[in-house]
């Protein structure tokens, strides 16, 4: 009894045993995938800091250049006198034509506002000759295109349509901070804002009319006066007695005599006949 009792215990442990061994340990649990980090594109860097303010006025810039420069300060309704004279010297036409045509480079103006015309010396554009007036606006013009943030790259003196003299023509720019300041010899501008800016045209509002050093290049300094020491002009009589003398000098070498003629008095004539009387008497 006691060696069946052993022998099932026996059997019951063999199949519990056999059991556990065939039967499948339970399946991992699946691993998660890993997560992947997400791709950060670089940071672009970042542009430069306008010098300029864009004015609230300005225009829309648009993808293409414009054929009017007039339409764009037409907009900005403080140009008036800026569009006269660009249209009186017909220097609009030049600036449209070489936007259009031009493929590099481009254009900057330095557009006063009307009041900077009205703070001018009463009567100062109706002084202006054509000449002057037609130079007075290129002198506004700068024949690259230069952005709100590229004042400060500027070469002094800064070259203008009416041209590149740092004697007759400075125009000199000064970048600091976020004030651009010019200074052409007679007055101190500054750029208040950006009126217009696209990749070849920018407009940009100035305080005071640019006027060039040339207009106010003093004049030439008079003539001499005559030297003391110069000899003064002989009068007439001093002339005629020269004459008369040569004259006297020429009768001496032909004749051996001086002329009592030549020396020029009936006296001396009067004198002559009296001391022949006196000698006759005596005689």
């Amino acid at each position: 009894m006691k060696q069946a009792t052993l022998f099932s215990l026996s059997v019951f442990i063999l199949f519990w045993y056999t059991t556990l061994a065939i039967s499948p340990a339970p399946a991992a649990a699946p691993k998660a995938p890993a997560a992947k980090t997400p791709h950060t594109p670089k940071a672009a860097a970042p542009s430069p800091k306008p010098l300029v303010p864009t004015l609230p006025q300005s225009p829309d810039s648009p993808d293409s250049v414009p054929d009017d420069i007039t339409r764009i300060l037409k907009k900005a309704k403080m140009f008036s006198t800026l569009i006269r004279l660009l249209k009186t010297t017909e220097i609009i036409n030049n600036v449209n034509s070489q936007l259009i045509t031009a493929k590099t480079g481009g254009i900057t103006i330095l557009a006063p506002d009307d009041s900077a015309f009205s703070n001018l010396k009463a009567g100062f554009l109706n002084s202006l000759n054509e000449g002057q007036k037609i130079e007075l606006v290129q002198f506004h013009i700068l024949p690259q295109f230069v952005s709100s943030s590229n004042f400060d790259s500027l070469s002094n003196p800064v070259q203008t349509v009416a041209g590149k003299d740092p004697v007759r023509l400075p125009l000199n720019v000064n970048a600091l901070g976020n004030s651009v300041n010019i200074s052409t010899g007679v007055v101190n501008a500054t750029i208040l804002g950006v009126v217009y800016s696209d990749n070849k045209l920018g407009i940009y509002h100035v305080d005071k009319v640019l006027l060039p050093l040339d207009f106010f290049a003093t004049s030439k300094a008079p003539a001499l006066a005559p030297s003391s020491l110069a000899k003064a002009p002989k009068s007439a009589k001093e002339n005629s007695s020269e004459d008369d003398q040569g004259e006297t000098k020429q009768d001496q070498n032909k004749s051996g005599a001086v002329s009592l003629v030549g020396l020029g008095g009936t006296k001396f004539m009067s004198l002559g006949i009296a001391l022949m009387a006196v000698a006759t008497m005596w005689c």
